[in-house]
């Protein structure tokens, strides 16, 4: 994913933290938020790898999110370090025996391998992720958890490399809010989604929206911040996709802090049987 958008380095300024977008089209600048995901998510991969285990804080964040303790215990300490989410779709109970499921951003692939689980041998687990460093750590991940009914592929939720119809659970984790074209995502869902599917999401909802000076700072929307939209809208491009049954539960206010403007929430929808 290298060199999708050309002088990107000359926006910046000296200390490296602010980018100025206001001069690029549409296109460059959703590009540009994606390089600077894929280069955060990236450096996040190789921190981790050097680092080699998770500290007692990371544990507990993940408690704190709804993860329990005997399912971290369950999962090799690097999937652990690599958790950077805000909930935990696999908790929302959506999950069945023989299902398959789509984790849209599966990162470290904590949620695909907690999935695995809840499936059995008889379902199937896809994490699909645009950073090549994670989808490499979550596919070693689950070969040192004997992990066979799971996948990880390269590849952008806005196509979604997958057939019409062909899974019955979406999950993701904190990971949509940092698209620049939820709707595109929200359509791909509604695509692949099998009639009657649903999906089970965790992600940063915005209190108010966002100017567009605000949101043109790659560094706040890696944080999970200004890409968020609010719950209004984030309902409307559900329902805009054919989703119905749309619920919005807020469950903390976020780590960055009310101040930012965000908060976590589950999102469940369903996808009509007609």
């Amino acid at each position: 994913m290298t060199g999708l958008v050309s002088g990107v380095s000359l926006f910046r300024n000296a200390q490296h933290s602010t980018w100025i977008l206001g001069l690029f089209t549409l296109e460059e600048k959703e590009r540009t938020i994606k390089t600077a995901v894929i280069e955060s998510y990236s450096s996040l991969a190789k921190e981790t790898e050097l680092a080699g285990c998770c500290d007692s804080s990371k544990t507990d964040k993940l408690l704190r999110y709804g993860y329990s303790a005997e399912e971290l215990a369950s999962l090799p300490e690097s999937v652990v370090a690599m958790s950077d989410g805000c909930g935990n779709p696999t908790g929302l109970g959506m999950i069945r025996e023989g299902d398959v499921v789509l984790d849209l951003g599966s990162g470290g692939g904590i949620d695909v391998l907690l999935a695995s689980k809840k499936v059995g041998k008889t379902g199937r687990v896809i994490g699909l992720d645009m950073t090549p460093e994670m989808v490499q750590r979550a596919t070693a991940n689950a070969k040192r958890m004997g992990a066979a009914n799971v996948e990880f592929k390269l590849g952008e939720i806005e196509q979604i490399p997958l057939d019409d119809e062909s899974v019955n659970v979406i999950m993701s984790n904190c990971v949509i809010c940092l698209s620049p074209d939820k709707q595109k995502v929200f359509q791909e869902m509604s695509r692949v989604l099998r009639k009657g599917g649903a999906l089970a999401i965790a992600d940063e909802v915005a209190v108010r929206p966002f100017s567009e000076e605000e949101k043109g700072d790659p560094g706040k929307w890696c944080s999970c911040i200004t890409g968020a939209v609010t719950e209004s809208r984030y309902t409307e491009m559900l329902e805009d996709a054919g989703f119905t049954e749309v619920y919005l539960k807020q469950l903390r206010p976020s780590m960055s802090g009310p101040s930012q403007g965000v908060f976590s929430a589950f999102v469940s929808a369903v996808k009509p049987l007609k």
